[in-house]
C-alpha cells in the first residue's frame, strides 16, 4: 500500500514523565530525545520531531518536554501542531503541566485531539477508573471535552490498538493546512551538516517552497537560496505549510541562527518590535495586567520580553478578552493571525494569549478617535485573504495602494493578489488606476465628498470666480494626482462637477457680483478693449476708476478668472480679444512672407517693444511660433 505524505503535524503533550516520549516511540520506532543531556537524565529538554505513518497517511509528530522548566520549548513546539494527544498517567492523574499545556494548546487554537491516559500497567481496575472520573471531570468545558480517552500501556501495550484506530481517525478529521499563503517558517533549530553546509529546521507556517527558491533569514536580513529540503526526514523537491521539514541553505553561518528567527520568501516580512494584539487572559483569580507590565512573550519559535498596553483602559483582568499593543524588547517577525502566549516573569505561569492582528512601525495613539473601532475591523478580516486585502486597499495612507507594497503588507502572494483584485475591482468593491494602483469605492466617495466641499467652500469665498483651478484644489485637497484624477473624472462623469476654462465647479454655481463690484468690472473690461495694444496698468485704471489698489487687482484677478484678460509675461494683461486680433496679425503676415523679425512687429500691431515682445513671447509659449535669434516662423501648419 502507497503511503501518503500530507500536510500535518500532531504533537504530544502533558505533564513530565507521563510517557510522551515513549508513546512517540513505540508509535514511529524513533527515538526523539537526541540529547546526550536527555538520555542522561531520562527526560525530554528539547522538541523532538518524527514522521509518522497512520494507515497510508504520513504525517509529523512534534514530542514537547513536559518539565515547568521547559515550558517555552513546549510552547515552540505546539505553535506547529494541527492536532494533539494530551498524555497523562493513570498513576499521578492531572498534573500542573497538564493544565498548563492544556491552556496553553487552547491559547494557540489547537482545536482537534485525543487523550492517552497511560501507565495503566502500574494501576488496578478501580483506580483506572477514578482517573478517567478526574479527566472527564477536568476536560469538560474544553476543546477535548467528549474527545476519546485511551488507556494503554507502554510497556505491555495493552490498549495500543484502540489509541491506533483513534489516532487515524484524528488525522482524517483534521484538514490540512493550505498551502497558497506565503511561505515562512519559525525556525527550530540549525546545525551544519557534512558535505551540505547550514541547515535549517521547523514546521511552515503558510506556503510552500521548492529547492532553488530564493530565501530570505529575519530579522538578520541574510539573502539566500534554498539547496535541498527533507521533509519528515526524506529528500523533497517542495515543503508545504505543516510539514517538519529540514531546509539545506548552503552559505549561512548556522552558529549565527537561533530558536526564534524566520525563514521567509523576500519581500513579504519585516521584523517589528510593535505588535497590535487581541489578547485573553485566562480565569485565575486575582489576575490583573496593568498597562506596561512585563511579560514573556512567545509567538511561533521566539520568546522575548515584552510589555502589554490595552488600547482601552489601565489595563485588563483575569477572563477579559481585548486588544492590547505588545512591545517586544527585540525585534520579532509574525504575521496577521499567528498565535500568540503571555507569561508572567515572577512567578513564571501562563497567564494568556490570543492572536497577533498586524506588525506596526510605532505604537498606536489609543487617544485618537476610531482607533479601536479600526483594529477591530482589521482583526475581523485577518481570517480571509479577500477581505484582508479589501481592508488593506481601504486604509491605505495614500489613498491608493500598489500591488507590491499590498501584498507585503497582506502576506499574499503576488498570483493570488491578481486574482483577489481583479475579482474586488469585478464586484464594483476597488477601483484599478494606473499604473497598477487600486483604490477602495468607499475611499473614492469619501475623497469626492471632500473634493465637492473644497470646491462649494471655493464659491462660498468667492462667488464671483467661475471655480478652482486644478492647482487650488490640489493644495485644499492634497491627494494622489493619480487618485485626484480618478476622483475628478468620477465627478464629472455623474455631472456634479463640471469644468469650464479649466476651472472646476459644481454644476449649479454660476459666478455672482454685486452692483458695485459689477459696474467695476465693466468700466475696466472696457478699458482694455478701448487701449487693446496699449492696456493700462494698475495705476492708470485707479485713476480712472477711482477705486483703490487692492479693488483694482480684485478686478483684474476675477476678469483673468473669467478669461476676459489674458496674462502675457511677467504684470502685463491684454483683452482676450487683443490678443486674438494679435494672433490673426502674426499669422497672416507668416503665411505671407514667411518669417518676422522682432522689431517689426511692434508696427503691425502699432504699439511697442514693451507690449509687442512680450506678445512674441507669449506666441512662443504657446506654440503659435517658434524662435531662431530675432526672427519667427510659424511653428506648424495648424497655427493657421
Amino acid at each position: 500500500m502507497s503511503t501518503e505524505s500530507i500536510n500535518v503535524t500532531l504533537g504530544t503533550a502533558g505533564h513530565i514523565d507521563h510517557g510522551k516520549t515513549a508513546l512517540v516511540r513505540c508509535l514511529t520506532g524513533c527515538e526523539t530525545d537526541r540529547l546526550k543531556a536527555e538520555k542522561e537524565r531520562g527526560m525530554s529538554i528539547d522538541l523532538g520531531f518524527a514522521p509518522c505513518t497512520i494507515a497510508d497517511l504520513q504525517v509529523g509528530i512534534v514530542d514537547v518536554p513536559g518539565h515547568e522548566n521547559f515550558i517555552k520549548t513546549m510552547v515552540a513546539g505546539a505553535t506547529g501542531m494541527d492536532g494533539v494527544v494530551l498524555v497523562v498517567a493513570a498513576d499521578d492523574g492531572v498534573m500542573p503541566q497538564t493544565r498548563e499545556h492544556l491552556d496553553i494548546l487552547t491559547l494557540l487554537g489547537v482545536r482537534h485531539g485525543i487523550v492517552a491516559l497511560t501507565k495503566i500497567d502500574r494501576v488496578e481496575p478501580d483506580h483506572l477508573q477514578l482517573a478517567r472520573d478526574e479527566l472527564d471531570e477536568y476536560l469538560r468545558g474544553t476543546f477535548l471535552e467528549g474527545a476519546p480517552v485511551l488507556p494503554l500501556s507502554n510497556v505491555t501495550g495493552e490498549g495500543f490498538d484502540g489509541f491506533y484506530r483513534a489516532l487515524e481517525s484524528l488525522v482524517r478529521s483534521i484538514e490540512p493546512k493550505r498551502v497558497d499563503g506565503v511561505f515562512r517558517v519559525p525556525l527550530d533549530r540549525a546545525f551544519s551538516a557534512k558535505g551540505y553546509g547550514t541547515v535549517v529546521a521547523g514546521i511552515p507556517v503558510s506556503g510552500s517552497a521548492r529547492a532553488g527558491d530564493e530565501v530570505v533569514l529575519l530579522p538578520a536580513g541574510l539573502a539566500g537560496r534554498i539547496r535541498q529540503i527533507e521533509v519528515y526526514g526524506r529528500p523533497s523537491e517542495v515543503v508545504r505549510a505543516g510539514q517538519c521539514a529540514a531546509i539545506n541553505v548552503r552559505h549561512w553561518e548556522h552558529q549565527a541562527i537561533a530558536r526564534g528567527d524566520t525563514l521567509a520568501a523576500p519581500g513579504f516580512f519585516e521584523a517589528h518590535t510593535w505588535y497590535v494584539c487581541r489578547l485573553r487572559l485566562l480565569p485565575q483569580d486575582k489576575l490583573f495586567l496593568k498597562n506596561g507590565a512585563p511579560v514573556k512573550f512567545h509567538t511561533g519559535t521566539a520568546e522575548v520580553p515584552a510589555a502589554v498596553y490595552a488600547l482601552q483602559g489601565a489595563g485588563i483582568r483575569g477572563g477579559e478578552e481585548t486588544f492590547v499593543q505588545v512591545r517586544a524588547n527585540a525585534p520579532i517577525v509574525a504575521g496577521p493571525g499567528d498565535h500568540f502566549i503571555v507569561r508572567t516573569l515572577s512567578p513564571v505561569r501562563t497567564i494568556g494569549g490570543g492572536l497577533i492582528v498586524e506588525g506596526v512601525a510605532r505604537r498606536l495613539k489609543r487617544n485618537r478617535p476610531h482607533v479601536y473601532e479600526d483594529v477591530d475591523q482589521r482583526a475581523r478580516a485577518i481570517g480571509d485573504a479577500r477581505r484582508f486585502v479589501e481592508y488593506c486597499i481601504r486604509r491605505a495612507e495614500s489613498l491608493a495602494v500598489g500591488e507590491t507594497e499590498l501584498a507585503a503588507r497582506a502576506k499574499v502572494p503576488h498570483d493570488r493578489l491578481r486574482e483577489i483584485l481583479a475579482a474586488l475591482v469585478r464586484d464594483g468593491k476597488a477601483a484599478a488606476l494606473p499604473p497598477s494602483l487600486y483604490v477602495h469605492r468607499d475611499t473614492l466617495a469619501e475623497a469626492g465628498g471632500q473634493v465637492l466641499d473644497a470646491v462649494a467652500e471655493f464659491h462660498r469665498r468667492s462667488p464671483e470666480s467661475p471655480g478652482m483651478t486644478l492647482e487650488q484644489l490640489r493644495q485644499a485637497c492634497p491627494f494622489d494626482r493619480v487618485v485626484l484624477g480618478a476622483i475628478l473624472d468620477g465627478l464629472k462623469a455623474d455631472g456634479r462637477l463640471v469644468e469650464r476654462n479649466q476651472r472646476l465647479a459644481r454644476r449649479e454655481h454660476e459666478a455672482t457680483f454685486n452692483d458695485e463690484d459689477a459696474g467695476r468690472l465693466e468700466t475696466i473690461e472696457g478699458l482694455f478693449r478701448q487701449h487693446a495694444f496699449h492696456p493700462p496698468g494698475v495705476e492708470e485704471l485707479v485713476d480712472k476708476t477711482g477705486a483703490d489698489a487692492k479693488t483694482v487687482e480684485k478686478m483684474l484677478r476675477i476678469l483673468r478668472e473669467h478669461e476676459r484678460l489674458v496674462a502675457v509675461g511677467e504684470g502685463l494683461l491684454f483683452h482676450r480679444e487683443a490678443v486674438e486680433r494679435a494672433r490673426a496679425i502674426l499669422v497672416d503676415f507668416l503665411a505671407k512672407e514667411g518669417r518676422l523679425e522682432s522689431v517689426r512687429f511692434k508696427y503691425l500691431l502699432d504699439t511697442t517693444r514693451k507690449f509687442a515682445l512680450p506678445l512674441l513671447d507669449y506666441f512662443d509659449d504657446v506654440g503659435v511660433t517658434r524662435r531662431s535669434g530675432n526672427t519667427r516662423y510659424l511653428k506648424s501648419p495648424n497655427a493657421t
